[in-house]
């Protein structure tokens, strides 16, 4: 089935004759087993998945993948409804060193390769205000994991400017731009002890890590994160778990593509739901799709289809339930973006009118009037939002720090988005 044939199922009946017809036992589509039917019906009516369910929605077929979407859709209806958010963001790579060698990783350099080893402070800055002017609300520091812990010259340039580790530099980044402009910074250092993150947190409005995935297998020899000691699922889940000790809003999620199977998605997606339900930290999931790069291990990788995508979207919205926050990035997916918004997403994440995506540099962020445009298309309302979600500055408002809260404050309006709404971006005629 194509991605063209879900969409014209999905907008062909509205959501309610959908589950109105689900909920009759009639909306089996050829290929729905009664299995995966039991499934979503339990999700319906509320019940949280347990593993032997979640591992079932394996088992969709291609042509009940449009019956898996608009359960999900609708969903995501009942829990988040038809409000579509976006972080308006600077992307600042404060060092792209790394002591990890991920198999599909253009972002990492070796000193020998990167134009500089670290961002000035004074650069931090510089691009933090032109970014101020621009309408932005968010910091994103991306880096490297622990660059001085593989190259002498990581050591010796954060010892010359005074720093023992690049996450005391972070600090002094974050607090840079925390008092010299308006932005609020989220953080996304890799690994970190439980000492770093409280330190970081007085800082960040929100931090993250991506889990990208619980499979062992995918670190073995020949594996993507073989060369990549941080990415050892174990490790990762403990800096998830302390971020929900520490009451830090995170952002987690996975990558998806680079050699996993369906059941090693749900049982990733399972392990961030059961920490959310424990300590109620994660305040997004993103669903992100592999993209093969030049001159990587895996630049002849196949990257997933649109119909892998959406199934693994939908899946994810079922599992994770009606009130998590769900992400694609728009600029992975270019031409067929819209889709996941049919398939049960909430958000696109953040969105530069500045500076490009590091990380996947081919792939341009959209224009905000087209990501207006084709949001509201399919009868959603787009929202900017601050790096922390709304949610958490209304109801949970000790996940955030003092010295975040006045300058949070100062942005936002009654409902907890960026004050002036899509309009102080996008200009109307």
């Amino acid at each position: 089935m194509t991605a063209r044939a879900i969409e014209e199922h999905l907008l062909g009946e509205t959501l309610e004759s959908r589950m109105r017809a689900l909920r009759r036992r009639r909306a089996r589509a050829p290929g729905v087993s009664r299995e995966v039917n039991r499934v979503v019906e339990n999700v319906l009516r509320g019940r949280s998945l347990s593993r032997d369910e979640a591992l079932r929605l394996a088992d969709c077929s291609r042509e009940a993948l449009p019956w898996l979407c608009g359960a999900a859709a609708y969903l995501r209806d009942l829990g988040r409804g038809r409000t579509v958010s976006f972080s308006p963001k600077v992307f600042i790579p404060l060092t792209r060193l790394c002591r990890d060698e991920c198999g599909y990783c253009a972002f990492r350099q070796s000193p020998g390769e990167a134009e500089r080893l670290y961002m000035s402070l004074d650069e931090v800055v510089a691009l933090a205000r032109a970014a101020e002017r621009l309408g932005c609300t968010e910091a994103l520091f991306t880096l490297g994991e622990r660059p001085e812990q593989r190259y002498p010259e990581a050591r010796q340039w954060l010892y010359r400017n005074g720093y023992r580790t690049t996450i005391e530099y972070l600090h002094q980044a974050c607090r840079r731009v925390l008092t010299e402009t308006r932005l609020l910074p989220h953080s996304n250092p890799g690994t970190l002890s439980c000492r770093e993150m409280q330190y970081l947190k007085g800082v960040n409005a929100s931090m993250g890590l991506m889990l990208e995935n619980v499979s062992e297998r995918l670190c073995q020899e020949g594996g993507p994160h073989h060369r990549a000691p941080s990415k050892r699922p174990r490790v990762r889940l403990k800096v998830l778990r302390m971020a929900g000790e520490l009451r830090i809003p995170f952002t987690t999620g996975l990558l998806v593509g680079m050699g996993e199977t369906r059941k090693e998605r749900i049982e990733s997606l399972l392990r961030i739901r059961d920490l959310h339900q424990q300590y109620g930290h994660i305040q997004e999931v993103i669903i992100q799709p592999f993209r093969a790069k030049p001159d990587t291990p895996m630049a002849s990788h196949p990257e997933l289809s649109m119909d892998e995508l959406l199934w693994t979207v939908a899946a994810a919205r079922l599992i994770l339930g009606p009130t998590v926050n769900l992400q694609v990035p728009p600029n992975l997916s270019a031409t067929t973006y819209p889709l996941f918004l049919l398939a049960g997403i909430n958000d696109w994440g953040g969105i530069s009118p500045l500076t490009i995506d590091y990380v996947n540099p081919e792939a341009p962020w959209p224009q905000l009037s087209e990501l207006r445009r084709k949001t509201e298309m399919l009868g959603f309302t787009l929202k900017p939002r601050p790096p922390v979600y709304p949610e958490y500055i209304r109801e949970r408002t000790e996940y955030i720090s003092e010295s975040i809260k006045h300058r949070l404050h100062a942005l936002i309006d009654e409902d907890g988005y960026i004050r002036g709404g899509i309009d102080r971006y996008v200009c109307t005629t």
